[in-house]
């Protein structure tokens, strides 16, 4: 499969945080296109299936054996009347309501509505997504049914997508699993999965996707301000964030050139997956990725 170095990660295109028009949404895909990725990531979760609807029109006329795209599995969509707004961060009509089902039969039934809200006959990869609360369904329920479904070739490969280390880690340990999609824990501020998760996946051949190096956005702009891991920074994290800005800033390198280009210097990590909103996000974020960043910034970066 051709994973490209940096994903498109689609939850900003289902209207997270802020709404935007299915015009914007597509430029900013055309616009990850045109820099050459080839890997998109997607869910149900993310604006309650309007991600998956909005990706699947953007590539609808793209060769399909020239992408790869994930989604996920361990949230259904059932049709709700309670009418309002979603309440889980997506600024979109709460039409529908999330319910966890690591079943067999709802990992079948989420990846065939999955696959008609994408307007494809396949999907590459699938990724159980946050079993926080759920292990126990997802190791024996889950999983087994996503190697079925890999065994009959209907997914090229399968994995888990979370934010934390520790189950991810069990998993690729107890299970045979191809990928794991890593947020949020291995970036510049937090390197908590390269101390057992990314040594055990680099030992058994697992691939490691990383989401989220931006932690939500403290690392997202020179200047560093406002949220870490979808919550207002704290005072000592946002002042590490702004020594490692000057540090890179002595290098000629700003921090966000920095955060991107972090996580793909592990052995074990094969792509960094990016979320982005439009055109113009795409368009910044895939130019700092072109520029060179001196070797010796990160023995200085990586003790702040």
């Amino acid at each position: 499969m051709n994973v490209t170095p940096y994903g498109f990660g689609s939850a900003p295109i289902g209207n997270l945080f802020a709404a935007l028009s299915d015009e914007e949404a597509h430029a900013a895909v055309d616009a990850a296109w045109d820099a050459g990725i080839r890997y998109f990531d997607t869910a149900p979760h993310y604006g309650l299936g309007l991600s998956e609807r909005r990706l699947g029109a953007a590539l609808r006329d793209r060769p399909r054996e020239e992408y790869v795209v994930s989604t996920k599995v361990g949230r259904l969509l059932v049709p709700s009347s309670d009418g309002g707004r979603d309440d889980q961060g997506f600024d979109v009509p709460a039409t529908h309501k999330r319910v966890w089902d690591f079943s067999r039969d709802g990992v079948r039934r989420s990846l065939e509505e999955s696959l008609e809200r994408l307007g494809v006959d396949s999907v590459d990869i699938a990724l159980i997504h946050d079993p926080d609360t759920h292990y126990k369904e997802a190791l024996s329920e889950a999983y087994p049914a996503l190697a079925e479904l890999r065994a009959e070739g209907v997914v090229k490969a399968i994995g888990a997508g979370m934010n934390q280390t520790r189950m991810l880690t069990d998993l690729v340990r107890e299970t045979d699993i191809d990928v794991v999609l890593l947020a949020g824990r291995y970036s510049l501020l937090d390197r908590s999965g390269e101390e057992e998760l990314l040594p055990l996946c680099l030992d058994r051949g697992v691939s490691v996707f990383v989401g989220g190096v931006f932690n939500s956005g403290l690392l997202a702009t020179h200047d560093p301000s406002g949220t870490y891991d979808y919550a207002p920074a704290p005072a000592e994290l946002l002042e590490r964030a702004r020594e490692m800005a000057r540090a890179c800033e002595r290098h000629g390198v700003t921090l966000p050139q920095a955060a991107l280009a972090f996580p793909l210097r592990h052995p074990a990590v094969t792509t960094v997956v990016v979320g982005m909103r439009s055109a113009t996000e795409v368009e910044q974020n895939m130019s700092l990725t072109g520029r060179p960043i001196p070797d010796d910034l990160w023995p200085e970066l990586l003790t702040l």
